[in-house]
């Protein structure tokens, strides 16, 4: 029986409830149908560009108000008029979505959606509204205010379907709001409002791909999703394989590509964008393959991914596959533009190919495209034949602009230098400078054109520029000369160069000149100015005068180039002027230039070399305090110092120093130890470096090697130094000229003359010549071991070959002594006495 009481105690209040949400509903809806009739009694009496009330609808109500011209003041969401107050019952999520994309501007339809915002109790914004509004601004372009609502989509709670959050992502990736969308997706997920699914983030890496592509966070939402379980398709490796083709990571666009090849994904989009991303990295071929395969799948490129891979084509040099790729474009039924013709006749004329350009010309006008000016210029600027030149300008025009002729006349002159026709161009321009003075003769020698007129800046340009190529700097001066006769002012350009070319020219005096005329004429200088003639004061180891071009560059804020610098500092180090160079490099930190390593490096060479270890060893210690860490190099050079000031305890504590500051050991630091330690009598030392190089993956080269096997030598260790000399061949390393001589010669002082000859034969056999004191080196070692017949073997071989020592050699005196001993033996004396009769010995040795 309770049971039974209960049932129908819950029914009553089921009942009760249906009741009254009917009851409200039916309130709510009279509420709505009240407030249309109120606006349409009202407003029909107060503006006669409303409908009757009978045929409007809602969206027509709201329209009608927020377009009212009459409306004083205009609507603002924060003063709406009392009709729009009225309404505001009526606001349903579906109406206010039909508003806004009625309403004619952007601007209006965010009043709106701002003021329908604040409408509570009546209504609330759905994911559907906010969407209608992103859509709008980002047709609009409307970046801020997308971003305020992108911002407010979270804070509202207004609950998203994966469809729709997916469709505001989109909306923001197509005005490039990247992060935004990326902020976006995790406050949804994060705050409950959306669970995402795989189509939002197919969207959120569409997003990503806009933008140039940010390959981490793309990888990082690629993990998310398989670590969810989601399935890869189309949708969601396409926009990876455009981040990573961005990115230029070819090996992992391509696999992306393998894979959806695999899955037979790949469509006209995906093989468009690897063929563009082919032509962008110079991977001309490639990009054609792919077209060709394209092709034979029945795919064809859209107008635009054509356009955009000729001009790449041109712009790598590869005209041809741009004219292939053309010729397929219209096979598809594209009907080519004038600018394309104009891309293509221009790769032809800068590739010198001007059959194929006039070709193309022919082409144009059968199909009843008429070259413009642009495209004639170009051709002309590759033609010095005063035939074609004449045929091209009848094909221009006769009614042109003063800027038009000015521009014919320049593309003729191109075409001058171009071809080396350095009298011709300048012939031409003298005609044109001389213009209004000219004759009619000579108006009509000029290619039959009846009218000149004066060069432009640009016209000078081109000749000034062609004459000092060619070597003609004074015609060039000359040339600016008339220039300022006939009032054209010269660009920096043609300063610059002429500067540049009297710079190289040591013709110091006159690039002064024309910089104070520069700065007269109110035209800045750049740092190339500045730099060309600071380069020629430190050519002239010009400290004072490179000082003040320091202080004038620095009043104007340009840097002095590295390279002129570091000239400066090794011509005086060459002259043993280190200590006035280090000078000039505390002078150009006192002006604020800070100089490169590499001048500091060239400086405490210069003090090594006269001898002034500790100095150099101070300005190294000084590199950091001024902002510089010596590199391996420097190093290298200190190292080199301190071993040929028999410092070797220092040169080894700087080994330690290279690797506590971070930087790896060259080579060549080793390859100094080694020597220090082969010359200091320390063989097992050097031999204890070569393995630690070993450790260090740094490979010993030919003269690690051969520092060694001499150093063995010289510590009377022979089978050691062969060792050394097999180690070498076993890794690779290919002995030289002068490691075969290294090892020749110290068998040689270790008694091991018959070894050391099987190396000069194996060095004979791979064309390399020894030197004289190879030969005595044998000689004396065979003497030694009393083989005399060896020894005259060697004798015979070093005099037939040319390499009898020079009476100043310190070797002569050994040849001369084995003269005498071959003479006296009976087994040589005779043969002795024939080299001497040819001539071949000196006969004052007898």
């Amino acid at each position: 029986m309770m049971a039974l009481s209960t049932l129908k105690l819950k029914l009553k209040l089921k009942l009760k409830l249906k009741l009254t949400l009917t009851l409200t509903l039916h309130t709510h809806t009279k509420l709505k149908i009240s407030a249309l009739c109120s606006f349409f009694s009202t407003t029909t009496t107060h503006s006669n560009t409303l409908s009757h009330p009978h045929t409007l609808t809602a969206a027509d109500a709201f329209i009608s108000i927020l377009t009212n011209n009459q409306q004083q003041p205009p609507f603002s969401p924060n003063s709406p008029s009392p009709h729009l107050t009225r309404l505001s019952p009526t606001l349903s999520p579906h109406l206010v979505e039909s508003v806004l994309t009625r309403l004619p501007s952007w601007k209006l339809a965010l009043s709106f959606f701002h003021w329908a915002s604040t409408q509570h109790p009546y209504y609330y914004h759905t994911c559907y509204t906010f969407n209608a509004m992103a859509s709008i601004l980002s047709r609009s372009r409307q970046i801020s205010h997308l971003k305020a609502l992108a911002f407010d989509v979270p804070s509202s709670g207004c609950s998203f379907t994966p469809g729709a959050l997916g469709f505001l992502i989109r909306c923001l990736g197509a005005v490039g709001l990247v992060e935004e969308a990326n902020h976006l997706f995790d406050e949804m997920r994060v705050k409950g409002l959306c669970v995402p699914n795989d189509y939002c983030y197919n969207c959120l890496l569409e997003a990503i791909s806009k933008d140039g592509g940010d390959v981490g966070l793309m990888e990082m939402r690629l993990k998310e999703m398989r670590g969810l379980g989601f399935e890869f398709d189309r949708f969601t490796l396409t926009p990876v394989m455009q981040v990573y083709c961005n990115a230029r990571k070819f090996d992992e666009a391509l696999r992306v590509y393998n894979t959806m090849q695999a899955k037979g994904w790949v469509d006209e989009r995906v093989y468009s964008l690897l063929a563009l991303s082919f032509s962008k990295w110079g991977k001309v071929d490639k990009a054609f393959e792919l077209v060709e395969r394209m092709e034979g799948q029945g795919m064809i490129l859209n107008e635009r991914t054509f356009c955009v891979l000729i001009h790449g084509f041109v712009k790598e040099g590869h005209v041809d596959k741009a004219l292939e790729m053309f010729d397929k474009m219209r096979k598809a039924g594209f009907v080519p533009g004038i600018s394309l013709y104009d891309v293509l006749i221009g790769g032809l004329c800068r590739n010198k190919e001007t059959d194929k350009a006039l070709s193309l010309i022919s082409e144009m006008k059968e199909l009843g495209v008429q070259p413009d000016v642009g495209i004639l210029t170009k051709l002309l600027s590759s033609f010095s034949d005063r035939s074609m030149i004449m045929k091209l300008l009848d094909e221009i025009p006769k009614e042109q602009d003063y800027e038009t002729i000015v521009l014919i006349y320049n593309a003729v002159l191109n075409g001058y230098v171009g071809d080396g026709l350095m009298d011709e161009a300048y012939n031409l321009l003298q005609v044109m400078i001389n213009c209004e003075s000219g004759t009619n003769e000579q108006i009509d020698n000029v290619f039959g054109l009846k009218r000149l007129v004066t060069p432009n800046t640009t016209s000078f340009n081109i000749v000034i520029d062609g004459l000092l190529k060619n070597g003609q700097l004074d015609l060039a001066l000359t040339l600016l000369h008339d220039m300022q006769r006939i009032h054209r002012k010269p660009n920096i350009s043609i300063y610059n160069n002429l500067i540049n070319d009297l710079c190289n020219s040591n013709r110091l005096e006159e690039s002064f000149k024309l910089l104070r005329e520069m700065e007269n004429s109110r035209i800045e200088p750049t740092h190339f100015t500045h730099n060309s003639i600071y380069g020629c004061l430190c050519k002239r180891k010009d400290v004072l005068g490179a000082m003040d071009m320091l202080k004038e560059m620095r009043s104007c804020g340009h840097e002095p180039w590295i390279k002129h610098s570091t000239l400066l500092v090794k011509e005086l180090c060459d002259h043993g002027r280190a200590v006035e160079a280090c000078n000039f490099l505390n002078n150009m930190v006192q002006e604020g230039f800070l100089p490169h390593v590499v001048s500091y490096s060239a400086a405490i060479g210069g003090l090594i070399k006269i001898q002034e270890v500790d100095q150099a060893l101070n300005l190294f210690r000084d590199l950091c305090s001024r902002g510089h860490c010596p590199d391996v190099v420097t190093f290298n050079i200190m190292i080199r110092g301190l071993c040929k000031g028999d410092r070797f305890t220092e040169a080894e504590n700087l080994l330690d120093e290279i690797v506590m500051r971070g930087l790896s050991p060259s080579v060549v630091t080793y390859n100094l130890l080694i020597d220090n330690w082969c010359k200091n009598g320390s063989v097992d030392n050097a031999m204890a470096l070569l393995s630690k190089m070993s450790g260090e993956d740094r490979e010993p080269n030919v003269i690690t090697y051969t520092t060694l096997v001499d150093g063995l030598c010289r510590a009377e260790r022979p089978n050691d130094a062969l060792s050394v000399w097999n180690e070498m061949q076993s890794k690779g390393c290919t002995p030289n000229r002068i490691a075969f001589m290294a090892l020749i010669h110290g068998l040689c002082k270790c008694s091991r003359p018959t070894a050391a000859l099987r190396y000069l034969r194996e060095m004979e056999q791979k064309e390399m010549k020894a030197d004289s004191f190879i030969y005595v080196a044998l000689l004396s070692a065979f003497l030694s071991d009393l083989d005399l017949t060896s020894a005259f073997e060697i004798f015979k071989e070093m005099v037939d070959s040319g390499s009898f020592p020079e009476s100043h050699d310190k070797n002569y005196s050994i040849a001369i002594d084995a003269i005498l001993k071959f003479s006296k033996d009976d087994r040589t004396s005779s043969a002795i006495r024939v080299l001497t009769e040819e001539g071949k010995i000196p006969r004052h040795c007898l």
